[in-house]
């Protein structure tokens, strides 16, 4: 039986371990615990970063708790990894590539996935895709319908242009959330908005996931009857519901964190 390591009370951000896409940006990625451990390859959401989303909200801590590996990515347009400006470069395809990239590069096929939002978003189509590569997944806050479809991409790229005033207030919220994460690049995040509206970034209802996933969004979160027909729509699909919880607080939730690091800890 393998011997859990001690945790640290505070995680610290190793350095970036890059990984090249199949064009040839540089993804960041992160590496805490035991080689020989189950890996969680975790995945953040859109303007946020592995930072962001999963160590100042205890995630890496949690996962590390239950005996797991982590490896965290920064995704292309986010953090340490590069930040093209060309929104085809943010298909859904190209964000799915990344991820068999790092498995690839990381060695740790098979994997289990967990993400939040866009990461979520990227998670199920990886899921359906690499059946045999993702054993299990944890999707948080996955909203249905294409993602970032209600911000207006004219006024957010004359805001970045130009500091332009954003008189949409779908696309403020949007810009705001950009900014709050210090590095943001939201020549990229527009990009990468109009990215997502190429091809087939909507789920496949018809095509699911086959493994066993776990859906958790907060009762607070627009997107919540949307992510309970995703859920309904896997086969081995359970869903919870994150009391008192918006969409940009319910990775920090306690409830979540633990529910969803013991569920990829399972066998």
């Amino acid at each position: 039986m393998m011997e859990r390591m001690a945790i640290p009370l505070v995680t610290e951000m190793p350095d970036p371990q890059f990984v090249m896409s199949r064009e040839g940006f540089r993804i960041a990625t992160y590496a805490w615990g035991d080689e020989q451990a189950p890996t969680v390859l975790a995945v953040h959401g859109f303007a946020s970063s592995c930072r962001d989303n999963w160590v100042q909200t205890g995630w890496v801590r949690e996962l590390l708790r239950q005996g797991l590996r982590v490896v965290g990515i920064d995704q292309r347009g986010h953090g340490q990894s590069e930040k093209p400006h060309e929104p085809t470069d943010y298909t859904m395809d190209a964000l799915v590539a990344d991820i068999e990239a790092v498995i690839d590069t990381h060695m740790i096929d098979p994997v289990r996935y967990l993400g939040y939002s866009l990461g979520a978003r990227v998670g199920w189509h990886a899921a359906a895709a690499l059946p045999e590569r993702i054993e299990r997944a944890v999707l948080g806050g996955i909203p249905d319908g294409r993602p970032l479809g209600r911000l207006d991409l004219t006024q957010a790229r004359e805001f970045a242009a130009s500091g332009a005033e954003v008189t949409d207030p779908v696309t403020r919220n949007y810009v705001a959330l950009a900014e709050r994460v210090a590095g943001n690049d939201l020549n990229a995040l527009v990009a990468l908005a109009g990215g997502m509206r190429f091809g087939d970034a909507d789920p496949d209802l018809g095509d699911p996931p086959t493994q066993p996933v776990l859906f958790a969004t907060g009762s607070e979160d627009r997107v919540l009857e949307d992510s309970r027909r995703l859920a309904a729509a896997v086969p081995t699909g359970t869903f919870l519901e994150i009391p008192g919880r918006h969409h940009f607080n319910t990775p920090g939730a306690r409830e979540f964190r633990r529910a969803g690091a013991e569920f990829l800890a399972a066998p």
